[in-house]
């Protein structure tokens, strides 16, 4: 049962970044080590930066049972990768540039996301219920500044892509890469809200 979602920024002003650094330290996630580092290692310079904000999502006996990142970006999103219904809606947030025949919008990321596998924590908590509190802070951000889309890339692995598109995410695939520094295959996904 979630009890409580911090925003990083402000556990840093409470407690200070050395005790902030330590209950990061406390998150494990062996299913997503690249999840991990980031939490334990660039989370909170990117917060301070403003590149993107952690929340760090708390039970209700106080620990540390998931997180999620949110950032705002400007992405290309190729037209021939969408169906007419999703083009429609598309444009009603992107702008469309006939030359290239992509869609260039202001998004919402969910940089990172995961449950914290310390303890057994990740018990307390099911991952389409952090996805919620996921979508409640994006509803509150988009009622302060507007928006409608919000992407993820995703590693191409089944059980992931099933989380991320299942009936209570929604999430469709619009793109793929692979990554320069560690060669990995990433399904990019979005979905409107």
């Amino acid at each position: 049962m979630i009890n409580k979602v911090v925003n990083i920024l402000d556990l840093i002003k409470l407690f200070g970044e050395t005790k902030t650094r330590r209950i990061l330290l406390d998150f494990k996630c062996p299913l997503n080590e690249e999840v991990e580092h980031f939490i334990h290692n660039n989370a909170i310079d990117f917060a301070k930066r403003k590149i993107s904000v952690t929340f760090l999502v708390f039970n209700d006996r106080g620990a540390l049972s998931g997180i999620f990142t949110l950032a705002h970006k400007a992405i290309e999103i190729d037209a021939s990768n969408l169906s007419k219904e999703t083009i429609k809606k598309m444009t009603r947030f992107a702008y469309f540039d006939e030359k290239s025949q992509n869609f260039s919008v202001s998004a919402f990321l969910i940089g990172q996301f995961g449950k914290n596998y310390n303890n057994n924590i990740n018990a307390d908590i099911d991952g389409n219920v952090l996805m919620n509190t996921v979508f409640e802070k994006l509803i509150s951000v988009q009622h302060e500044i507007g928006g409608g889309i919000v992407y993820l890339d995703c590693e191409n692995k089944s059980k992931l892509l099933e989380f991320y598109s299942n009936n209570s995410n929604n999430f469709r695939k619009f793109g793929e890469y692979i990554s320069n520094t560690d060669n990995v295959r990433y399904i990019q996904m979005m979905k409107f809200f």
